[in-house]
Protein backbone atom coordinates (compact mmCIF):
# COMPACT_ATOMS: atom_id res chain seq x y z
CA UNK A 1 0.00 0.00 0.00
CA UNK A 2 1.34 3.60 -0.98
CA UNK A 3 1.56 6.36 1.43
CA UNK A 4 -1.47 8.10 -0.35
CA UNK A 5 -3.28 4.73 -0.49
CA UNK A 6 -2.68 4.96 3.50
CA UNK A 7 -3.87 8.13 3.74
CA UNK A 8 -7.09 7.63 1.33
CA UNK A 9 -8.15 4.45 3.28
CA UNK A 10 -7.77 6.00 7.01
CA UNK A 11 -9.78 9.12 5.91
CA UNK A 12 -12.45 6.40 4.21
CA UNK A 13 -12.35 4.89 7.57
CA UNK A 14 -12.62 8.46 9.63
CA UNK A 15 -15.51 9.20 7.14
CA UNK A 16 -17.66 6.36 7.72
CA UNK A 17 -16.89 5.30 10.96
CA UNK A 18 -15.05 7.89 13.06
CA UNK A 19 -16.43 11.61 12.58
CA UNK A 20 -17.17 12.67 8.89
CA UNK A 21 -17.00 16.15 9.82
CA UNK A 22 -13.80 15.67 11.32
CA UNK A 23 -12.38 14.10 9.19
CA UNK A 24 -12.91 16.27 6.48
CA UNK A 25 -12.53 19.49 8.24
CA UNK A 26 -8.45 17.59 8.80
CA UNK A 27 -8.09 16.44 5.57
CA UNK A 28 -8.64 20.06 4.26
CA UNK A 29 -5.97 21.29 6.69
CA UNK A 30 -3.76 18.72 5.23
CA UNK A 31 -3.01 16.54 8.57
CA UNK A 32 -1.99 13.09 7.61
CA UNK A 33 -1.78 9.92 9.36
CA UNK A 34 0.25 9.31 12.60
CA UNK A 35 2.91 6.83 12.01
CA UNK A 36 5.05 6.74 15.09
CA UNK A 37 6.60 9.54 17.36
CA UNK A 38 9.62 9.89 19.84
CA UNK A 39 11.09 13.39 21.91
CA UNK A 40 9.56 15.97 19.93
CA UNK A 41 8.91 14.82 16.81
CA UNK A 42 6.01 12.77 15.29
CA UNK A 43 6.90 11.33 12.04
CA UNK A 44 3.47 10.64 9.22
CA UNK A 45 2.87 7.93 6.78
CA UNK A 46 4.76 9.54 4.36
CA UNK A 47 7.96 9.65 6.69
CA UNK A 48 7.92 13.31 7.08
CA UNK A 49 9.46 14.66 10.48
CA UNK A 50 7.17 16.96 12.59
CA UNK A 51 7.96 18.99 15.52
CA UNK A 52 5.11 18.83 17.99
CA UNK A 53 4.53 22.34 19.58
CA UNK A 54 0.87 21.40 20.53
CA UNK A 55 2.22 18.40 22.75
CA UNK A 56 -1.23 16.63 22.95
CA UNK A 57 -3.01 19.94 23.78
CA UNK A 58 -1.01 19.31 26.62
CA UNK A 59 -0.48 15.84 27.00
CA UNK A 60 3.36 15.42 26.08
CA UNK A 61 5.29 17.31 28.32
CA UNK A 62 7.72 14.52 28.69
CA UNK A 63 7.94 14.45 24.78
CA UNK A 64 6.88 11.22 23.37
CA UNK A 65 7.96 7.89 24.22
CA UNK A 66 10.22 8.81 27.14
CA UNK A 67 11.96 5.67 27.87
CA UNK A 68 11.58 5.98 31.84
CA UNK A 69 7.77 6.31 31.63
CA UNK A 70 7.42 3.83 28.47
CA UNK A 71 9.75 1.26 30.86
CA UNK A 72 7.36 1.67 33.94
CA UNK A 73 4.16 1.09 32.20
CA UNK A 74 6.01 -2.47 30.24
CA UNK A 75 7.09 -3.85 33.90
CA UNK A 76 3.40 -3.20 35.36
CA UNK A 77 1.67 -4.63 32.15
CA UNK A 78 3.84 -7.88 32.30
CA UNK A 79 3.05 -8.28 35.96
CA UNK A 80 -0.69 -7.08 36.08
CA UNK A 81 -2.42 -4.42 33.99
CA UNK A 82 -5.28 -3.68 35.44
CA UNK A 83 -6.40 -3.93 39.27
CA UNK A 84 -9.17 -6.55 40.20
CA UNK A 85 -10.92 -4.34 42.64
CA UNK A 86 -11.24 -6.70 45.30
CA UNK A 87 -7.78 -6.08 46.87
CA UNK A 88 -5.13 -3.11 47.66
CA UNK A 89 -3.11 -1.94 44.85
CA UNK A 90 0.34 -1.20 45.89
CA UNK A 91 0.87 0.89 42.64
CA UNK A 92 -2.13 3.78 43.01
CA UNK A 93 -1.08 3.64 47.10
CA UNK A 94 2.67 4.99 46.20
CA UNK A 95 1.14 7.33 43.82
CA UNK A 96 -1.16 9.20 46.02
CA UNK A 97 1.46 9.89 48.35
CA UNK A 98 3.67 10.82 46.07
CA UNK A 99 1.15 13.91 45.23
CA UNK A 100 0.43 14.43 48.72
CA UNK A 101 4.18 15.22 48.59
CA UNK A 102 4.14 17.54 46.21
CA UNK A 103 0.69 19.08 45.73
CA UNK A 104 0.78 22.46 47.65
CA UNK A 105 -1.21 23.31 51.06
CA UNK A 106 -3.34 20.25 52.56
CA UNK A 107 -3.96 18.99 49.95
CA UNK A 108 -3.73 15.30 50.91
CA UNK A 109 -6.00 12.48 49.18
CA UNK A 110 -6.45 11.83 45.91
CA UNK A 111 -9.40 10.16 43.76
CA UNK A 112 -8.37 9.05 40.65
CA UNK A 113 -10.21 8.63 37.36
CA UNK A 114 -9.13 8.59 33.60
CA UNK A 115 -9.18 11.79 32.01
CA UNK A 116 -9.24 15.49 32.51
CA UNK A 117 -13.15 15.78 32.42
CA UNK A 118 -13.60 13.37 34.63
CA UNK A 119 -11.72 14.96 37.03
CA UNK A 120 -13.63 17.66 37.03
CA UNK A 121 -16.81 15.87 37.60
CA UNK A 122 -15.40 14.59 40.64
CA UNK A 123 -14.19 17.56 42.35
CA UNK A 124 -18.01 19.39 41.67
CA UNK A 125 -19.34 16.58 43.22
CA UNK A 126 -17.07 16.56 46.24
CA UNK A 127 -17.46 20.17 46.43
CA UNK A 128 -21.35 20.21 46.73
CA UNK A 129 -20.71 16.87 49.44
CA UNK A 130 -18.58 18.72 51.20
CA UNK A 131 -20.31 22.25 51.44
CA UNK A 132 -24.24 21.10 51.46
CA UNK A 133 -24.04 23.78 48.83
CA UNK A 134 -25.45 23.13 44.82
CA UNK A 135 -23.90 26.56 43.21
CA UNK A 136 -20.76 26.86 41.73
CA UNK A 137 -19.00 29.93 40.28
CA UNK A 138 -16.29 29.69 37.23
CA UNK A 139 -15.26 32.41 34.31
CA UNK A 140 -16.27 33.27 31.14
CA UNK A 141 -13.12 31.60 28.59
CA UNK A 142 -12.67 29.13 31.17
CA UNK A 143 -12.39 25.27 30.38
CA UNK A 144 -13.07 22.13 32.13
CA UNK A 145 -14.19 19.54 29.62
CA UNK A 146 -17.08 18.60 28.26
CA UNK A 147 -19.10 15.68 30.07
CA UNK A 148 -22.50 17.38 31.57
CA UNK A 149 -20.85 18.64 34.83
CA UNK A 150 -17.66 19.87 33.33
CA UNK A 151 -19.51 21.45 30.52
CA UNK A 152 -21.77 23.28 32.69
CA UNK A 153 -18.83 25.10 34.24
CA UNK A 154 -17.33 26.04 31.21
CA UNK A 155 -17.36 29.25 30.07
CA UNK A 156 -18.56 29.28 26.07
CA UNK A 157 -22.07 29.02 24.41
CA UNK A 158 -20.80 27.59 21.76
CA UNK A 159 -19.51 24.00 23.20
CA UNK A 160 -23.01 24.41 25.76
CA UNK A 161 -25.83 25.00 23.78
CA UNK A 162 -26.51 21.86 22.03
CA UNK A 163 -26.90 20.02 25.58
CA UNK A 164 -28.73 22.32 27.43
CA UNK A 165 -30.25 22.26 29.93
CA UNK A 166 -27.36 21.62 31.53
CA UNK A 167 -26.15 21.59 35.77
CA UNK A 168 -28.00 24.07 36.94
CA UNK A 169 -26.46 26.54 39.25
CA UNK A 170 -23.66 27.81 37.23
CA UNK A 171 -22.58 31.49 37.32
CA UNK A 172 -20.00 32.61 35.35
CA UNK A 173 -18.09 36.34 35.94
CA UNK A 174 -14.58 37.60 34.20
CA UNK A 175 -11.19 36.25 34.39
CA UNK A 176 -8.50 37.69 36.55
CA UNK A 177 -11.55 39.50 38.69
CA UNK A 178 -11.12 38.74 42.45
CA UNK A 179 -14.55 41.70 43.19
CA UNK A 180 -16.14 39.78 40.55
CA UNK A 181 -16.22 36.63 42.14
CA UNK A 182 -16.54 37.59 45.29
CA UNK A 183 -19.93 39.89 44.57
CA UNK A 184 -21.00 36.63 43.24
CA UNK A 185 -20.57 34.27 45.44
CA UNK A 186 -23.64 33.36 48.36
CA UNK A 187 -24.59 31.27 50.77
CA UNK A 188 -25.28 28.93 48.19
CA UNK A 189 -22.29 28.83 46.52
CA UNK A 190 -20.48 25.43 46.78
CA UNK A 191 -16.89 26.15 45.33
CA UNK A 192 -15.07 28.77 42.93
CA UNK A 193 -13.12 26.85 40.08
CA UNK A 194 -10.87 28.59 37.77
CA UNK A 195 -7.31 27.78 35.99
CA UNK A 196 -4.34 29.26 37.13
CA UNK A 197 -3.51 30.36 33.75
CA UNK A 198 -6.74 29.45 30.98
CA UNK A 199 -5.62 27.35 28.26
CA UNK A 200 -8.66 27.16 25.77
CA UNK A 201 -9.94 30.72 26.48
CA UNK A 202 -6.29 31.54 24.82
CA UNK A 203 -3.53 31.71 27.23
CA UNK A 204 -4.90 34.07 29.87
CA UNK A 205 -3.03 34.89 32.61
CA UNK A 206 -4.35 36.52 35.34
CA UNK A 207 -3.06 39.59 37.39
CA UNK A 208 -0.53 39.04 39.56
CA UNK A 209 -2.49 38.30 43.22
CA UNK A 210 -5.20 36.92 41.62
CA UNK A 211 -4.93 33.60 42.78
CA UNK A 212 -4.41 34.64 46.74
CA UNK A 213 -7.38 37.22 46.14
CA UNK A 214 -9.80 34.24 45.28
CA UNK A 215 -7.97 32.42 48.58
CA UNK A 216 -8.92 34.64 50.78
CA UNK A 217 -12.64 35.66 49.28
CA UNK A 218 -13.15 31.73 49.71
CA UNK A 219 -12.04 31.40 53.41
CA UNK A 220 -13.71 34.77 54.18
CA UNK A 221 -17.09 33.31 52.74
CA UNK A 222 -16.66 29.55 53.74
CA UNK A 223 -16.36 28.67 49.77
CA UNK A 224 -14.46 26.14 48.59
CA UNK A 225 -11.79 26.75 46.15
CA UNK A 226 -11.45 24.27 42.90
CA UNK A 227 -7.66 24.92 41.01
CA UNK A 228 -7.97 22.79 37.30
CA UNK A 229 -4.54 22.46 36.69
CA UNK A 230 -5.18 20.12 33.76
CA UNK A 231 -3.35 21.80 31.71
CA UNK A 232 -0.81 24.34 33.67
CA UNK A 233 -0.07 21.29 36.28
CA UNK A 234 3.08 18.91 36.05
CA UNK A 235 5.70 21.39 35.36
CA UNK A 236 4.00 22.91 32.37
CA UNK A 237 4.20 26.86 33.42
CA UNK A 238 7.98 26.41 35.01
CA UNK A 239 6.56 25.56 38.36
CA UNK A 240 5.30 22.05 39.58
CA UNK A 241 1.74 23.21 39.81
CA UNK A 242 0.12 26.83 38.24
CA UNK A 243 -0.85 27.68 41.51
CA UNK A 244 2.77 27.63 42.65
CA UNK A 245 3.38 31.00 41.58
CA UNK A 246 1.61 32.54 44.23
CA UNK A 247 2.17 30.23 46.86
CA UNK A 248 -1.98 29.58 47.23
CA UNK A 249 -3.36 25.88 47.89
CA UNK A 250 -7.19 25.26 47.02
CA UNK A 251 -9.37 22.80 48.53
CA UNK A 252 -9.27 21.13 45.90
CA UNK A 253 -7.11 20.55 42.75
CA UNK A 254 -7.30 18.34 39.61
CA UNK A 255 -5.08 16.59 37.37
CA UNK A 256 -4.78 14.94 34.31
CA UNK A 257 -3.13 15.25 30.88
CA UNK A 258 0.89 15.40 31.54
CA UNK A 259 -0.15 13.02 34.60
CA UNK A 260 0.31 9.88 32.75
CA UNK A 261 3.94 11.18 30.87
CA UNK A 262 2.32 11.12 27.54
CA UNK A 263 1.85 6.94 27.31
CA UNK A 264 -1.01 6.30 30.10
CA UNK A 265 -4.19 8.24 30.52
CA UNK A 266 -4.81 9.04 34.07
CA UNK A 267 -6.71 11.86 36.25
CA UNK A 268 -6.47 13.18 39.50
CA UNK A 269 -8.73 14.75 41.46
CA UNK A 270 -6.77 15.47 44.92
CA UNK A 271 -8.39 16.85 48.29
CA UNK A 272 -8.13 17.97 51.64
CA UNK A 273 -8.99 15.80 54.48
CA UNK A 274 -11.74 17.66 55.40
CA UNK A 275 -13.32 17.71 52.11
CA UNK A 276 -12.86 13.85 51.70
CA UNK A 277 -14.46 13.20 54.81
CA UNK A 278 -17.80 14.70 54.17
CA UNK A 279 -17.78 12.68 50.64
CA UNK A 280 -16.49 9.45 51.89
CA UNK A 281 -17.01 9.19 55.86
CA UNK A 282 -20.48 7.07 55.48
CA UNK A 283 -19.82 5.58 52.13
CA UNK A 284 -16.62 4.72 51.09
CA UNK A 285 -18.12 3.72 47.71
CA UNK A 286 -20.13 7.08 46.91
CA UNK A 287 -18.33 7.94 43.54
CA UNK A 288 -15.98 5.35 42.23
CA UNK A 289 -14.52 4.35 38.44
CA UNK A 290 -13.40 1.15 37.10
CA UNK A 291 -10.40 1.70 35.74
CA UNK A 292 -9.30 4.89 37.63
CA UNK A 293 -6.18 4.22 39.34
CA UNK A 294 -4.72 1.28 37.65
CA UNK A 295 -1.39 -0.18 38.32
CA UNK A 296 -0.48 0.64 34.97
CA UNK A 297 -1.52 4.16 34.81
CA UNK A 298 0.33 4.71 38.54
CA UNK A 299 3.29 3.15 37.19
CA UNK A 300 3.21 5.66 34.22
CA UNK A 301 2.67 8.50 36.95
CA UNK A 302 4.94 8.01 39.30
CA UNK A 303 7.88 7.64 36.93
CA UNK A 304 6.21 10.93 35.20
CA UNK A 305 6.66 12.66 38.82
CA UNK A 306 10.26 11.24 39.14
CA UNK A 307 11.53 12.45 35.40
CA UNK A 308 10.59 15.90 36.24
CA UNK A 309 12.45 15.94 39.03
CA UNK A 310 15.29 14.32 38.38
CA UNK A 311 15.80 16.18 34.50
CA UNK A 312 14.53 19.96 36.04
CA UNK A 313 11.78 20.05 33.85
CA UNK A 314 10.38 22.52 36.15
CA UNK A 315 13.58 24.97 35.85
CA UNK A 316 13.69 23.57 31.85
CA UNK A 317 10.19 25.16 31.07
CA UNK A 318 10.65 28.52 32.74
CA UNK A 319 14.09 29.02 30.55
CA UNK A 320 12.85 27.30 27.17
CA UNK A 321 9.44 29.30 27.91
CA UNK A 322 11.56 32.54 27.75
CA UNK A 323 13.15 31.84 24.63
CA UNK A 324 10.64 30.84 22.93
CA UNK A 325 7.98 33.34 23.60
CA UNK A 326 11.33 35.73 22.88
CA UNK A 327 11.89 34.16 19.74
CA UNK A 328 8.15 33.99 18.27
CA UNK A 329 7.89 38.28 19.47
CA UNK A 330 11.35 38.43 16.87
CA UNK A 331 10.03 35.98 14.06
CA UNK A 332 6.58 38.25 13.73
CA UNK A 333 7.70 41.62 14.74
CA UNK A 334 5.96 44.19 12.47
CA UNK A 335 3.47 41.84 10.93
CA UNK A 336 -0.08 43.32 11.26
CA UNK A 337 -1.61 40.01 11.37
CA UNK A 338 -0.30 39.63 15.06
CA UNK A 339 -1.83 41.42 18.36
CA UNK A 340 -0.12 39.60 21.16
CA UNK A 341 2.36 37.07 21.94
CA UNK A 342 1.98 35.98 26.18
CA UNK A 343 1.83 32.94 28.80
CA UNK A 344 4.16 31.54 30.85
CA UNK A 345 6.79 28.67 30.85
CA UNK A 346 5.71 26.41 28.00
CA UNK A 347 2.41 27.39 27.91
CA UNK A 348 2.64 29.85 25.26
CA UNK A 349 -0.25 31.50 22.93
CA UNK A 350 -0.03 34.00 19.87
CA UNK A 351 -3.42 35.88 19.35
CA UNK A 352 -4.25 36.91 15.50
CA UNK A 353 -5.79 40.45 15.07
CA UNK A 354 -8.16 39.14 13.14
CA UNK A 355 -10.61 35.97 13.41
CA UNK A 356 -9.89 32.46 11.02
CA UNK A 357 -6.31 33.64 10.15
CA UNK A 358 -5.26 31.02 12.86
CA UNK A 359 -6.25 28.64 10.71
CA UNK A 360 -4.74 29.65 7.34
CA UNK A 361 -1.50 29.28 9.48
CA UNK A 362 -1.65 26.05 10.94
CA UNK A 363 -2.04 24.93 7.71
CA UNK A 364 1.46 26.97 6.85
CA UNK A 365 2.73 25.34 9.54
CA UNK A 366 1.66 21.68 9.32
CA UNK A 367 3.24 22.23 5.59
CA UNK A 368 6.66 23.65 6.61
CA UNK A 369 6.84 20.65 9.82
CA UNK A 370 5.74 22.36 12.63
CA UNK A 371 2.51 21.34 14.57
CA UNK A 372 0.39 23.40 16.68
CA UNK A 373 -3.62 24.51 16.94
CA UNK A 374 -5.68 26.98 18.16
CA UNK A 375 -7.62 27.40 21.35
CA UNK A 376 -10.99 26.13 21.70
CA UNK A 377 -12.62 29.21 23.60
CA UNK A 378 -10.50 31.35 21.45
CA UNK A 379 -10.09 30.95 17.60
CA UNK A 380 -7.78 33.75 17.25
CA UNK A 381 -5.36 32.28 19.76
CA UNK A 382 -2.73 29.64 18.78
CA UNK A 383 -0.99 27.78 21.38
CA UNK A 384 2.32 26.71 21.39
CA UNK A 385 2.67 23.71 24.45
CA UNK A 386 5.81 21.60 23.07
CA UNK A 387 7.59 18.78 25.17
CA UNK A 388 9.24 20.65 27.94
CA UNK A 389 12.41 18.58 26.62
CA UNK A 390 12.31 20.61 23.63
CA UNK A 391 15.89 22.54 23.33
CA UNK A 392 16.73 25.91 22.57
CA UNK A 393 17.65 25.09 18.57
CA UNK A 394 14.44 23.53 18.41
CA UNK A 395 12.47 26.27 19.68
CA UNK A 396 13.94 28.99 17.67
CA UNK A 397 13.19 26.67 14.36
CA UNK A 398 9.78 26.62 15.76
CA UNK A 399 9.18 30.32 16.15
CA UNK A 400 11.33 31.46 13.04
CA UNK A 401 9.20 28.72 10.67
CA UNK A 402 5.99 30.00 12.26
CA UNK A 403 7.58 33.58 11.05
CA UNK A 404 7.32 32.13 7.74
CA UNK A 405 4.01 30.44 8.54
CA UNK A 406 2.73 34.24 9.35
CA UNK A 407 4.39 36.01 6.21
CA UNK A 408 2.86 33.63 3.54
CA UNK A 409 -0.84 34.12 5.20
CA UNK A 410 -0.06 37.45 5.13
CA UNK A 411 0.83 36.91 1.11
CA UNK A 412 -2.01 35.01 0.50
CA UNK A 413 -4.48 36.74 2.05
CA UNK A 414 -3.00 40.55 0.54
CA UNK A 415 -3.47 37.99 -2.94
CA UNK A 416 -7.30 38.03 -1.99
Amino acid sequence: MTSDERHAAVLSRYTDFVNPYLGRLMAFAGFGVEDHAEGCYIYDHEGRKLLDCLGGYGVFSLGHSHPKVVQAAKDQLDKMPLSARAFFSERTAELAEKLASITPGNLQLTFFSNSGAESVEAALKFARAASGSTEFISTYGGFHGKTLGALSVTGRKKYQSPFEPLIPGAKFVEFGDAEAVASAVTEYTAAVIVEPIQGEGGIIVPPPGYLRDLREVCDKMGTLLIFDEVQTGMARTGKMFGCDHEGVAPDIMCLAKSLGGGVMPIGATICTQRVFDKVYSENPLLHTSTFGGNPTACAAAFATIEVIEEEGLCEKAETMGEILKSALKKATEGSELIADVRGRGLMLGVEFAADEVGELVISQMNKRGLIAAYTLNNPRVIRFEPPLTITEEEAVWAANTFGDAVRETEEILTAL
